[in-house]
């Protein structure tokens, strides 16, 4: 502001200013206030979701803990309904799975599976389904959609799981040297550490020798540890 201007004049100035500038002001004061206050109201409202499907899900464990299967199986839905989003929602989908093949229901286990599979965001945690989707596939004698279903994958930090599906895959296929290179891989891959390095040696141990073709068996196989 012009300091040679009198103070009448200055005043004006500033009315003048406050005339053609002021609402903008305040709409933004408006405006950040506005949205302070929806972000604290969806924080809150995320909260609020969150806990409540905490508690549907620790009901769902309870409830397959206490074989009342049909409450567990309406709490999933509830869930997958509620909050399809929800982190509870896809542990709840796992889970289930051992409801289901405790009681001898390798469909169910594998429709939980695929559920989880197709509508969660959390990629390891896909990842984790696929792995276990295939090795229920293997064990029911349905290795060409295990291999499918493991194969074109990025599977990220499971690299050396992955390599060691496969060799169970190959290996129950009746292909030694495919299973053979499979567990190579998971041995000599970078995540190798995470396997039980002690069972994949013995699987390459039973493998016949070269030239020789497996005898189509079930493999030993371990948790995936997700």
């Amino acid at each position: 502001m012009d300091e040679n201007l009198s103070e009448k004049e200055q005043l004006d100035q500033i009315r003048e200013w406050w005339r053609e500038y002021g609402w903008y002001l305040i709409g933004g004061v408006v405006l950040g206030a506005a949205i302070l206050y929806g972000k604290n109201q969806y924080d809150a409202y995320q909260q609020s979701q969150s806990e409540a499907a905490a508690m549907l899900y620790q009901e769902l464990t309870l409830a397959i803990e206490d074989d009342a299967d049909s409450d567990a199986l309406r709490l999933l839905e509830q869930l997958r309904n509620e909050f399809p989003s929800s982190p509870y929602t896809d542990q709840a989908g796992l889970v289930i799975v051992i409801m289901h093949l405790g009681n001898q229901s390798t469909r169910g286990a594998m429709d939980a599976l695929r559920y989880t599979l197709d509508n969660t965001s959390d990629e390891p945690l896909a990842l984790i389904a696929r792995l276990r989707l295939a090795r229920l596939l293997v064990s029911s004698g349905r290795h060409d959609e295990a291999l499918a279903l493991v194969d074109g994958v990025d599977p990220g930090s499971f690299s050396a799981r992955f390599s060691e599906i496969r060799g169970d895959i190959y290996y129950a296929q009746g292909d030694s040297e495919g299973a053979r290179a499979a567990y190579g891989q998971a041995l000599n891959g970078e995540q190798s550490t995470i396997l039980d390095r002690g069972l994949i040696q013995m699987k390459l141990d039973d493998l016949p020798a070269a030239g020789v073709p497996v005898v189509q068996q079930e493999v030993l196989t371990e948790d995936d540890g997700g």
